[in-house]
């Protein structure tokens, strides 16, 4: 397992789009350095802005798409979680909650799978406190930069990344997000994007549709079609 993690922080103020000229060709060097190391190994992306960048990795190394993919829904779905336990003063172990898309402005919060001790978030907040939520989880990235000041997120990120790694070095068939390569599920085909998957020693074994309500479906659609304009535009940085 390699995890590459190179690349520029955001600072206060900035997107994670801001970093895709300088991070692209450091990315590039160092996945095709992979490509040349360490050819069988399964790639965890974890630079940012992150769905282009593991679109950028794969093609850099040439590798087979199940043995690339990114680490962003992981910590996406953390913070949402995090958010509705605060917002209900609840242990964070008793909420379960999903977020896929983007690792951006795309990113797609299920509210429709988020439980609080096993009862559907809308029996316990309106739907204008969980769109609040919704908000506060794309913007997650942001908040924790303007607190840092100096740089972004690391901590949460890097748990994620291990957890991943884990599953493949284990083999566990662990279903947890993250961004995978798509070809057909949700009718979309050709990008990487945020969607929950099976992880095992050979990368990802399975991209798996969640059950989404219309308009989360509508939702992830838009970011898909996001996400494939930027990631066509990464091949020739």
């Amino acid at each position: 397992v390699v995890i590459i993690t190179a690349g520029l922080p955001r600072k206060p103020g900035m997107s994670r789009m801001d970093l895709i000229g300088v991070n692209a060709g450091i990315v590039r060097g160092v996945a095709e350095n992979i490509a040349k190391h360490s050819p069988n190994a399964v790639l965890i992306v974890v630079s940012n802005p992150l769905d282009e960048m593991t679109a950028l990795a794969q093609i850099a190394t040439k590798f087979p798409y199940q043995r690339v993919m990114g680490q962003a829904g992981m910590l996406d779905t953390a913070r949402f979680t995090h958010f509705v336990a605060e917002k209900l003063n609840v242990p964070v172990a008793s909420v379960k909650t999903l977020t896929l898309g983007s690792h951006g402005e795309t990113m797609v919060p299920i509210p429709s799978r988020c439980t609080v001790d096993g009862a559907a978030l809308s029996t316990k907040l309106s739907d204008s406190e969980i769109q609040e939520l919704v908000t506060r989880t794309r913007n997650g990235g942001a908040e924790v930069v303007a607190l840092l000041k100096t740089g972004s997120a690391y901590y949460a990120p890097s748990a994620a990344a291990a957890r991943m790694a884990k599953a493949v070095i284990q083999d566990s068939g662990e279903v947890m997000p993250v961004c995978a390569w798509v070809d057909g599920q949700y009718s979309i085909s050709g990008v990487y994007l945020g969607v929950e998957a099976q992880i095992g020693r050979g990368g990802i074994s399975k991209v798996i549709e969640s059950d989404l309500t219309a308009s989360e479906l509508a939702e992830l659609k838009v970011a898909a079609e996001a996400v494939r304009a930027k990631q066509a535009d990464v091949k020739d940085l």
